[in-house]
């Protein structure tokens, strides 16, 4: 059954939209109301009332109000003419007005108040309840003043007028330009800007061209555009303002210039004859946008087929430049903050990484889209000795400058400590201890992992980050279920260490949460899409044909993942890394070990064990240098350690000798006297080979060196 309401013929009150119970409302007046009162939404609002003067009681009489209870609007109900109160004071003196404090008990911060002025004098106000104690921006008020006289305008017509045409086209207006000022809230870059203006400014007009323009060093560049050819825009980016008479009317008197046909264009702009034909324009509003009291850009919206503006039309256009002119204002700050965030976050991370025998790789580091602050992930790939790779990946918790200097203290020591070739558990460990000295309240998530390529073997230790993912090369892909230790800085070693043997050819996959994990998504589902994502696009990681091919397949597979789990990056609220690693096995034919006694016929057995290898391999050159590397340390074991001991080569990009022992004793290079018979053995090690080095294990240590090979021998 149809309600009394709607037998009588009334409307649904408008949403959000209160109506004293003594106010009589036609759907005219409603209409009129809420889209007056949902344009007040610019100044950040608490809320806003719509008062009727009534000259007979000399009282403000409440029409509607919006954003409060009723029990807050109760003080504004009536409004008698003795008030010291801004609607009363904007009443009195015809024209905006701005009072401080919370006078009526709202909770604002001020009132903001415009008189509706019809064709007899003042019927009304506007006020706005403002958040903060701030007095609104001229831009603002501009724009308060402009919703305030479309509204004296509706309302000054005679009860029961239907609304004239452009009435109809300016209460969608007013509609859009109540969204338009909620995006320009919103917006964060001037792309997000222009993009807002484009929305919710082109189509209540009906325009179909938008060029935003700054004004840098006497030029203008365009910021974005809609509607415009690429060839069109480059004639006019990086233009001298001089250059360009318009421009140059709106820059330097700070004024609109409304231009109704391309007749008028010509004849106005005689230089610039050749514009209307190349843009396909016949009529433009060249709007200024100003920011703090100077023009920093010019806003042109443009229409296909001539028109005129109204004076209506005028007023809202210039109104709303200002707004946006604040807007890019801020949003261009924003812009170049973050790209000087995103400068020092790629400066602290590795421009290149190494293409290595056992792995070649690939990443993606992509700040929050959201803050101009830097972020604390980082990734690197090291080389180590015989071959083995070292992987790692961290976040530290937080944002900013002291969270991207902790980063880059943690990248410094992975590498100083990588160097030293210890256990990734003991590695943790010593990054622990230095984040703890660093802050009490620092943070950080850490993954350490080494690929052994002889035995296949991944050793890696979690401080409280997510583990890896394996795509093997037949494209099944694999999360290991590893417990992860607490994070850095708040974990107690010893940190566990874990092993996996990964297949030959595979795909070792390290993360950041960002990329798994937002404020819309579990991390559970997203590690389910960064799977589905892998098996499905993975497969051509395995297909390349040179190492060149390699990292670039590793590249695309890098930029498929972050395009499917974050496609909208620019609004995301953490910073994410990706590092994708193609690992290889090393052939067995590259790989030979012995026993040797523990005895001094150690270093004679050496010396052939090294002859004969060499020559099966083509690498004669390096015999007679190997054989003496090799006699030298197994002699070292003999005279300073113990065994048993172990001699092992490989064949790679270099030649590595190695000779294992069951010491744990640290060797070192000293100074020989003139008169010491021995004592130099470790500095001809030095000297003979391109780098050496100590690593320890479980039963003892190796001691390892490495040789160019040369390049036909390669």
């Amino acid at each position: 059954m149809a309600s009394t309401a709607a037998r009588a013929g009334s409307h649904p009150q408008p949403p959000g939209l209160s109506f004293p119970a003594a106010s009589p409302t036609t759907r005219h007046g409603a209409e009129t109301l809420a889209i007056a009162l949902k344009a007040t939404e610019c100044l950040d609002a608490r809320g806003a009332f719509l008062h009727r003067w009534d000259p007979a009681a000399r009282r403000l009489r409440l029409l509607a109000s919006s954003g409060l209870a009723a029990e807050s609007g109760q003080a504004w109900t009536e409004l008698s003419d003795g008030l010291d109160v801004a609607p009363v004071r904007a009443l009195r003196r015809g024209h905006y007005t701005w009072v401080a404090g919370d006078s009526l008990g709202t909770g604002g911060g001020g009132v903001a108040a415009v008189p509706l002025l019809g064709a007899e004098g003042p019927i009304g106000v506007l006020s706005v309840i403002t958040a903060g104690p701030g007095e609104p921006e001229e831009a603002q008020r501009s724009f308060l003043r402009s919703v305030a006289g479309w509204a004296a305008a509706r309302l000054d017509d005679a009860p029961g007028t239907p609304p004239a045409r452009r009435s109809t086209a300016g209460s969608e207006r007013m509609v859009q330009m109540g969204k338009l000022t909620s995006a320009l809230a919103e917006a964060v870059t001037s792309r997000e800007v222009v993009q807002a203006v484009a929305a919710h400014v082109m189509p209540p007009f009906g325009a179909d061209g938008l060029i935003v323009w700054v004004f840098e060093s006497g030029r203008q560049h365009v910021v974005d555009s809609a509607g415009y050819t690429k060839e069109f825009l480059t004639r006019l980016d990086g233009l001298a303002v001089t250059d360009y008479p318009v421009a140059a009317d709106v820059f330097g008197t700070c004024t609109p210039r409304f231009i109704e046909s391309a007749a008028e264009y010509r004849r106005r702009y005689p230089a610039l004859k050749p514009i209307p034909a190349a843009s396909r324009k016949n009529a433009w509003a060249f709007l200024p946008m100003i920011a703090s009291g100077k023009a920093i850009g010019m806003c042109l919206v443009s229409f296909t087929r001539q028109r005129s503006f109204s004076d209506e039309e005028r007023t809202l256009l210039t109104a709303l430049s200002g707004l946006v002119g604040q807007s890019l204002a801020r949003a261009r700050l924003y812009d170049v903050e973050h790209a000087q965030a995103q400068d020092l976050q790629r400066g602290l991370l590795p421009r290149t990484l190494p293409r290595l025998p056992a792995a070649c790789a690939a990443a993606r580091y992509l700040p929050a889209g959201r803050g101009q602050q830097v972020g604390g992930d980082w990734y690197d790939v090291l080389p180590l000795s015989a071959d083995r790779v070292a992987l790692v990946i961290g976040d530290v918790m937080g944002h900013g400058t002291p969270e991207a200097a902790t980063m880059g203290q943690l990248r410094t020591a992975v590498r100083t400590l990588a160097d030293l070739d210890i256990p990734p558990a003991e590695l943790l460990s010593r990054l622990n201890d230095l984040v703890r000295e660093l802050s009490e309240d620092s943070y950080a998530t850490c993954l350490y992992a080494v690929f052994d390529p002889i035995t296949r073997v991944c050793t890696l230790s979690l401080a409280g980050h997510p583990p890896p993912v394996v795509v093997h090369p037949d494209g099944t892909v694999h999360k290991p279920d590893l417990a992860a230790d607490p994070p850095l800085g708040a974990a107690e070693p010893p940190f566990e260490t874990h092993q996996i043997i990964l297949p030959e050819e595979s795909l070792l996959v390290l993360y950041t949460d960002g990329l798994v994990e937002s404020a819309t998504r579990f991390i559970d589902q997203g590690l389910d899409r960064l799977r589905q994502v892998l098996a499905q696009h993975a497969e051509s990681a395995f297909t390349s044909c040179d190492e060149d091919d390699d990292v670039r397949r590793l590249d695309d597979l890098c930029e498929t993942v972050i395009s499917a789990l974050l496609p909208d990056h620019d609004r995301t609220n953490d910073d994410a890394a990706l590092l994708i690693a193609r690992v290889r096995a090393i052939s067995p034919g590259d790989v030979a070990s012995w026993l040797l006694p523990d005895n001094p016929r150690a270093a004679k057995q050496a010396r052939e064990h090294v002859h004969t290898q060499l020559a099966a391999w083509d690498l004669d050159e390096l015999a007679v240098t190997t054989e003496l590397l090799a006699s030298e340390l197994v002699g070292n074991v003999i005279r300073h350690a113990k065994g048993p001991i172990q001699l092992r080569l490989l064949r790679s990009r270099s030649l590595t000798c190695e000779v294992y022992d069951g010491s744990l004793s640290t060797p070192r290079i000293r100074h020989a006297a003139h008169t010491d018979e021995g004592g130099r053995g470790l500095q001809l090690i030095a000297t003979l080979s391109k780098r050496w080095g100590t690593r320890y294990h479980h039963e003892g240590k190796c001691i390892w060196t490495e040789q160019d090979i040369p390049h036909h021998a390669a």
